[in-house]
């Protein structure tokens, strides 16, 4: 399969490091605000990303931290203030220009900032489909909005190349734009577009599939908003697309031999007489509290066919904790 999109996706890249593009991605949630945290404005400006990657509770016992994409060093920037250690943080781009950016961005948070070190940072030149670390070496692996820009082979290379790096019971925290709807192939194959990030998406339960492909055991969706809108009157498409981000965390642990448990933001409340209901397969339901379960768990219950038991659908946001 060609690889040209990607030489168009670089030069879109090259170009906004060079001369930040406000407008280029609209991140969907808002920037972390932190406690002596200053974030420089060229930062935000680039900010390249359509949700976050960075939560507090991935980011205990001094992980090691790779981002891939670095944008003007935004993200690198939170999570150096979780880590707070000489390369804790690892960045990787393969655009020389966003490179140089990032490297004078973080000369300016450090003027700002007086916890922060740049050698807290370890910017790399490098590919996401080879990256320059080591196997099993990283704890905590991110990308933000990066990934949608693949085409199919590349995009299972990528994911690959995160499973290689990251250590047992690693995680792999993305935010990525996803559509149910099928896009026209000529919006696929518009090599900008798709550098923008408008039409590499793809079905939320193919983007999961593929990252369970790969062999992580767990996977979940934890927050899924509207992002963009393809119209006719914009775009050459017969009908309405509306695009959606999702942020989701793929864990490295070990498969079950019933397959992963994808977490999507089920429920499940028993209502029955006893105090508690036990399946016998490891999951108790304590009377009238509710239980995050995975969405094979959520159809194990259903299939019981009882009367006491409510599973709810998926909700797109899940907080951790639960059945598995």
């Amino acid at each position: 399969m060609s690889t040209q999109y990607l030489e168009t996706t670089k030069d879109v890249y090259k170009k906004a490091a060079e001369n930040p593009d406000v407008g280029l991605c609209c991140t969907t949630t808002p920037i972390w605000q932190l406690p002596g945290l200053t974030i420089p404005i060229r930062m935000q400006q680039m900010n390249y990303g359509c949700g976050s990657t960075v939560h507090p509770r991935d980011l205990v016992n001094n992980p090691r931290i790779l981002y891939v994409g670095v944008g003007g060093g935004m993200e690198l920037l939170q999570f150096a203030y979780f880590s707070r250690q000489k390369n804790g943080v690892i960045g990787v781009d393969v655009v020389d220009e966003m490179l140089a950016a990032s490297k004078d961005n973080f000369k300016e948070a450090e003027e700002t900032n007086e916890w922060f070190k740049k050698e807290f940072v370890d910017l790399r030149k490098g590919d996401a489909l080879n990256l320059p670390v080591e196997d099993n070496t990283i704890d905590v692996a991110a990308q933000n909005c990066l990934f949608n820009i693949f085409k199919q082979d590349e995009l299972i290379q990528a994911l690959k190349e995160m499973y290689r790096v990251l250590k047992p019971g690693g995680r792999l925290v993305m935010s990525d734009p996803i559509c149910e709807t099928e896009i026209p192939e000529n919006l696929k194959e518009d090599e900008r577009l798709r550098a923008l990030c408008l039409s590499g998406s793809i079905p939320l339960q193919q983007y999961v599939q593929m990252i369970t492909d790969v062999g992580f055991g767990t996977v979940e969706v934890r927050a899924k908003r509207p992002y963009r809108i393809l119209d006719p009157n914009h775009y050459n498409t017969p009908e309405m697309i509306f695009i959606e981000s999702v942020e989701v965390c793929a864990i490295k642990d070990k498969m079950h031999v019933d397959g992963p448990c994808v977490f999507t933001g089920r429920t499940a409340i028993y209502f029955g007489n006893d105090e508690f209901f036990d399946d016998n397969k490891g999951h108790t339901l304590l009377q009238n509290m509710p239980l995050a379960i995975c969405d094979k768990t959520a159809i194990a219950l259903s299939n019981l066919n009882r009367n006491d038991i409510f599973i709810s659908g998926s909700t797109f946001f899940y907080d951790g904790g639960g059945c598995c």
